[in-house]
């Protein structure tokens, strides 16, 4: 199939660990407020948004009405921009209530992998959690599902949404929760018209490559790590949350790291103000005299 030529802006959100009747996260921290601010400033950019992609850890703990309230904040903000809105496992999620709170299916304990379709850019999302644990792991039969899918290229190619990360993570304490056989998905999605892998989990933005494919990690939307702490400890604090805003074009992908909540203005330009820096205007060479 011919590429359409099209471009698409996806909107990248991951972490957001939503607590069942707005408790604070840990009894500490607001989660859904700053995410309602960022999400108003998406609104108020005029941005096009094709597609908002929520990587995992919707949830802290599963509950229902944590999924219910995630979709009631998000969901409106995705009618509002015309986007779909593509929904991922995450370690902290529950199958029962992230199908029933999230997908309107009946509760269940099956994998969440499923197909969205925007224009002609497809995205598979595969569920990489393993219930009871924080590591992530995709069994064999979600393999086979997965090369059906690619096996077929789509007119605009794909993007992967999962929430392990296959990368090595910054802070050794995290291995024991990363995604256990990255090596098995490098070589099930070699040579496929994948052109993305999205996922969270980490709670800061990172990047790589899995088989020559991009992957991004976004940073968690509730709280994040702090990277230069020592090997042996972790700490979480609330810094640099932040999303990712992708442009996906016919020809390369660039994402950009977005804070969540806008800090304190130093100086504001107008569009004519800054065209006056960086194209002053040359004065006129004097005119010969007669």
């Amino acid at each position: 199939m011919a590429p359409s030529g099209r471009s698409y802006t996806l909107l990248h959100l991951s972490d957001t660990h939503f607590v069942g009747g707005g408790e604070p996260l840990y009894g500490l921290a607001d989660v859904e407020a700053p995410l309602a601010a960022g999400l108003d400033r998406v609104l108020a950019s005029g941005r096009r948004i094709d597609a908002i992609v929520v990587s995992g850890d919707v949830a802290d703990s599963g509950q229902l009405d944590a999924y219910r309230r995630a979709r009631g904040l998000i969901e409106p903000v995705a009618e509002k921009l015309g986007a779909e809105l593509v929904w991922a496992m995450g370690n902290h999620d529950r199958r029962p209530g992230f199908w029933a709170g999230l997908l309107d299916q009946d509760p269940s304990d099956q994998p969440v992998d499923l197909v969205a379709w925007v224009g002609g850019l497809r995205l598979i999302v595969l569920d990489s959690t393993v219930p009871g644990r924080q590591d992530g792991l995709i069994e064999p039969a979600q393999y086979d599902w997965l090369h059906r899918q690619l096996a077929r290229p789509a007119p605009d190619g794909s993007v992967l949404v999962l929430h392990h990360p296959p990368l090595a993570p910054e802070l050794e304490l995290l291995d024991s929760v990363a995604l256990r056989g990255s090596d098995d998905l490098a070589e099930a999605i070699r040579g496929s018209d994948l052109r993305l892998i999205l996922c969270g989990h980490y709670h800061y933005p990172t990047q790589g490559l899995l088989g020559g494919v991009l992957t991004l990690a976004a940073g968690a939307c509730s709280y994040s790590q702090d990277l230069l702490i020592d090997q042996r400890s972790m700490r979480a604090e609330r810094a640099t949350e932040s999303f990712g805003l992708i442009r996906l074009e016919p020809d390369r992908a660039i994402n950009t790291v977005v804070p969540l909540t806008a800090g304190p203005t130093l100086y504001e330009l107008t569009a004519e103000q800054l065209l006056r820096i960086v194209e002053p205007t040359t004065p006129a060479a004097p005119s010969a005299s007669t």
